[in-house]
């Protein structure tokens, strides 16, 4: 049976392809994970009051303030900082859809993928409280976990 099923020169041959589409896609998500690990974002408000940087996960790892914010109520000067934190996140999940179409290129999965990063580092990904029957913990806290 040439090419079928039974033709062991046939099988081998799809075998050793899948395992080169399969040993690809492991070095791209490596790299992938590579430039995630090394992204940070940084961005000014636009009232000159502060500058954020946020890590690849999102989370603010330096926070600048001007001496403007001694012109403003401190309020003002929290809602810049959250505004900004926000456009920060916001600018990283773009950054994370462009990394994983390089990477891995613009498939099904690559873009579900980038969905999901960009729902959570959006804050539109939903969490819901479990109880300690859900939970596979000992206690009796409540966590949140992702759905």
């Amino acid at each position: 049976m040439a090419g079928g099923i039974l033709d062991p020169d046939g099988a081998r041959d799809r075998l050793e392809a899948w395992k080169g589409r399969i040993d690809k896609l492991a070095a791209d998500t490596q790299a992938m994970s590579e430039r995630f690990q090394n992204v940070r974002v940084t961005v000014n408000d636009q009232n000159g009051l502060a500058q954020v940087t946020v890590d690849s996960t999102g989370a603010m790892v330096d926070l600048r303030l001007t001496d403007r914010i001694h012109r403003v109520p401190p309020d003002e000067v929290a809602r810049a900082i959250l505004t900004t934190l926000g456009q920060a996140r916001g600018e990283l999940a773009d950054r994370s859809r462009e990394i994983i179409t390089d990477t891995v290129g613009d498939s099904p999965a690559a873009r579900a993928i980038a969905e999901r990063v960009g729902n959570r580092l959006r804050g539109n990904e939903s969490a819901r409280v479990v109880s300690q029957d859900e939970d596979d913990g000992n206690d009796s806290r409540t966590y949140l976990r992702e759905r």
